[in-house]
């Protein structure tokens, strides 16, 4: 495919997944068909198909570049700034940098979280993928919990993996949801109790 025709398909893909979101949002995912989604992107039925497959891969790009904030969707773990704070040799830095790309990813993600936990309810193909954006999320949170324990960080006594089942809840989609939506939290303090509590139990105490 040439320069223009990947021009062509970058600009469909935008089209069709800021419709997704319009729709899933005003209509509810069950209620959005591939058809409606065609006519709000005005891209044809043939080529939203051709792009996607599914409904349900319209929803998982979606999530994609939701969760990278760019078009080019790149997995979190392999971003350079989530690479950066691996390797940072200052553990309180380290989690206060994860707790901010945290807060970030449920910023955007937020509500097409929702729409795919509603339509898991009913959908066993949209339950599976909430599965494995799960697993896919606890593998990228337990790599903190391993940098942690590598350059002997932890607080005495805290195993990685009780280290990583923290992480893992703590930096849920389910609390940011409880905090933020549910008891009105503003974002940035979201973001500062979140990366004070990491740290109060995750590292060892600091004369």
């Amino acid at each position: 495919m040439g320069t223009g025709g990947q021009a062509r398909t970058r600009l469909a893909r935008g089209a069709v997944i800021a419709a997704a979101q319009t729709l899933f949002l005003e209509r509810g995912y069950a209620a959005t068909t591939m058809e409606a989604i065609s006519r709000q992107s005005d891209v044809p039925s043939a080529t939203v198909y051709r792009l996607f497959s599914s409904k349900l891969g319209i929803l998982r790009a979606m999530i994609a570049v939701s969760v990278d904030g760019t078009p080019e969707a790149i997995p979190l773990p392999e971003q350079p700034e989530a690479r950066e704070l691996l390797k940072s040799q200052d553990p309180t830095e380290q989690l206060a940098g994860f707790a901010a790309i945290c807060r970030q990813v449920n910023d955007r993600t937020c509500q097409l979280y929702q729409v795919l936990v509603s339509a898991a309810a009913s959908d066993p193909a949209a339950a599976d993928l909430l599965a494995e954006l799960a697993k896919q999320r606890k593998a990228g949170q337990d790599r903190i919990a391993r940098a942690l324990s590598r350059d002997k960080s932890l607080r005495p006594g805290l195993r990685q993996r009780d280290a990583a089942d923290i992480i893992h809840a703590l930096m849920s989609p389910e609390l940011y949801r409880l905090l933020v939506i549910d008891r009105g939290w503003k974002p940035d303090k979201y973001q500062s109790w979140l990366a004070g509590t990491l740290i109060d139990q995750l590292l060892s105490a600091r004369d």
